[in-house]
C-alpha cells in the first residue's frame, strides 16, 4: 500500500475542519450532527474518524486554531520594533481572520454559547484565551516600552480590552451583519485620540 504524504494528510484535515466549521456556523452546534459534517465534505465516516473523534473534538481543534493564530499574529507584532499601533494591528488581526471564511463571526457566537454547558469545551477555550493574553500582554508592553502608550496602567488590563475590542466586534457582525474592519479601526483612532491636542473641525468653527 503506498504510503500517504504528510501533505495529503494535512490537506484532509483542513477539508474537515473547514468543512465542520461551516456546518457550525450555518445551523450551530446541536443542530449539527456528523453526518452533516460527512455530507459536507463528501467523506466517509472512517475517514473523518481518523482524524477526529467526535463532534467535540472538532469544535475544540477549530477553537484552538483561531486562539493560536491569533496568539501568533500578536507575539510576532510584540517583537516589532516600535509595534504596529492599535487600530492598525486589531484590525489586520480582524482582517486576515475574516477573510478566512467559515462563517468566524457566527461561529465565535455558537462557541461562547458552548462554552457555558460543555466543560471539556470551556476548558479548551480558557488554556486558550489565557495563552491569547499571554501574548497580547507581550505586546502591551511593547507599546509601553516604546513610549506609544501610558506604563502607569497594568499591561494584562490593558490587553483584556482590547481582546474584549476585537470579541465585540466579533459579535456586531454575528448579530447584526458585515461591516468593514475599517470601522474598527476609525473607531479605535478616535478613542486613541482623546487627550491629544489637536486643530479639527470642531476647533475652528469660533474663528
Amino acid at each position: 500500500m503506498a504510503r500517504v504524504s504528510q501533505a495529503h494528510l494535512d490537506a484532509r484535515r483542513r477539508q474537515i475542519m473547514d468543512g465542520a466549521a461551516a456546518c457550525f456556523a450555518r445551523n450551530g452546534f446541536h443542530a449539527t450532527s456528523m453526518q452533516d459534517v460527512l455530507r459536507e465534505v463528501n467523506l466517509s465516516a472512517g475517514a473523518v474518524y481518523r482524524y477526529f473523534r467526535g463532534k467535540d473534538e472538532l469544535i475544540g481543534a477549530i477553537v484552538m486554531e483561531v486562539l493560536d493564530t491569533l496568539g501568533k499574529t500578536f507575539e510576532v507584532a510584540a517583537r516589532l520594533s516600535p509595534p504596529p499601533p492599535p487600530d492598525v494591528l486589531l484590525g489586520r488581526a480582524m482582517d486576515d481572520v475574516l477573510r478566512q471564511g467559515r462563517g468566524f463571526p457566527h461561529l465565535i457566537v455558537q462557541v461562547w454559547t458552548e462554552t457555558l454547558r460543555n466543560p471539556e469545551l470551556s476548558a479548551v477555550m480558557r488554556e486558550g484565551y489565557e495563552k491569547v493574553v499571554e501574548a497580547w500582554v507581550g505586546l502591551v508592553r511593547a507599546y509601553q516600552e516604546a513610549g506609544m502608550m501610558r506604563a502607569d496602567l497594568p499591561a494584562d488590563r490593558v490587553a483584556r480590552t482590547m481582546i474584549a475590542t476585537a470579541q465585540g466586534f466579533a459579535a456586531q457582525q454575528a448579530l447584526f451583519g458585515p461591516l468593514p474592519v475599517e470601522v474598527l479601526e476609525d473607531g479605535l483612532r478616535a478613542l486613541m485620540s482623546m487627550g491629544a491636542a489637536q486643530a479639527g473641525p470642531a476647533a475652528s468653527d469660533g474663528a
